[in-house]
């Protein structure tokens, strides 16, 4: 170390932080960068209560209501506030409760937010961020929980990412805010309050961009969000026996990183992909279609994909328990690809 601003950057590297943290810092700094950046939906301010899942708390206190303002229940009234805002000159960050409730305001994301620059010839652009939650683990049933990125990944005009830890929450929330497209940034209810390294301010995660988090020679598993934690855990036992994985954070699920995806299966041979989501039609399908194309006779084996039943989510936690992909199907599928 030469100077202090490389022990203060360590120091940063080395302090913890939770994942609903680093979204409530990601905002604090993109509305003191930038004037033009407003944050709305249900509750957002502090007399509401700051968020139900407290991202937004001290925010309203600190920048103002006039730029941090708690909406009626409408996801239909947040998402079109939200357009015009952005279309006005601004960087508004709606948040949908949970990521379900994002179904009430397609018309307005899909029709709209996401058709925009296309329909104007490029003479608009539409720098909008969607927050939003779900995942399973707290009970919530059929209603509140399920993964429905694929729909929007589906959806021509639209980036979606799902950050896994803190550091990648805060710098992926500020590239989509400053990204002159729309934006959908999932977060995970589970995640929220588990503790990982703190971001350094200001650093940015670009969108698009995959991180091989772990390098191993065996078998490539490609995850994001909740589930890349149960992937780690998997991989840790795994090499126990001597099974090299190659761990990769998709980080943003589109646009895919298939660069990276490729460059590492290329080297492994064998590829499983992890996600939350239902498996039919899924995220999943898409890498494998890619990867069966562009490295079919590489392969030593066909992709496999592990997810979700078909099925909602149930309410049930023994249910709830078994809908989720598991450690144990994990490994079945990592096992069956190294045969």
């Amino acid at each position: 170390m030469n100077s202090t601003t490389d022990v203060s950057r360590v120091a940063e590297e080395i302090k913890k932080m939770n994942l609903a943290q680093a979204i409530t810092m990601a905002l604090d700094d993109a509305m003191a960068l930038d004037p033009t950046v407003i944050v709305l939906g249900e509750d957002v301010a502090d007399k509401q209560g700051g968020g139900v899942f407290k991202c937004t708390t001290g925010l309203s206190t600190k920048h103002g209501e006039h730029r941090v303002r708690s909406t009626p229940i409408s996801e239909q009234a947040i998402v079109g506030a939200a357009i015009g805002a952005a279309l006005a000159g601004m960087r508004p960050v709606a948040e949908i409760m949970l990521m379900n409730f994002m179904t009430v305001s397609m018309d307005q994301i899909v029709n709209h937010a996401a058709k925009l620059r296309y329909m104007t010839g490029g003479q608009t652009h539409v720098p909008l961020t969607i927050r939003t939650t779900t995942g399973a683990g707290f009970g919530t049933g059929g209603q509140h929980s399920d993964y429905l990125e694929a729909w929007f990944a589906h959806t021509a005009g639209l980036q979606v990412v799902a950050p896994s830890s803190p550091a990648d929450a805060y710098g992926l929330l500020l590239s989509c805010i400053f990204d002159d497209d729309p934006c959908i940034f999932i977060e995970n209810m589970p995640l929220y309050f588990v503790p990982g390294i703190a971001p350094i301010p200001g650093a940015r995660v670009p969108i698009g961009k995959a991180n091989v988090l772990r390098a191993g020679t065996d078998a490539t598993v490609v995850s994001y969000s909740r589930t890349l934690h149960d992937v780690i855990v998997v991989a840790d036992q795994l090499a126990k026996e001597g099974i090299s994985l190659e761990i990769i954070d998709l980080r943003t699920i589109s646009p895919l990183d298939m660069p990276t995806l490729c460059q590492s299966v290329a080297k492994t041979r064998r590829a499983v992909i992890v996600h939350e989501a239902n498996v039919d039609f899924g995220i999943g399908a898409e890498i494998a279609a890619q990867l069966h194309r562009e490295l079919f006779d590489t392969l030593k084996a066909p992709v496999l994909r592990v997810g979700s039943m078909r099925s909602p989510v149930p309410y049930s936690k023994p249910l709830e328990a078994a809908f989720v992909p598991t450690p144990e199907r994990i490994t079945a599928a990592i096992r069956q690809v190294l045969k």
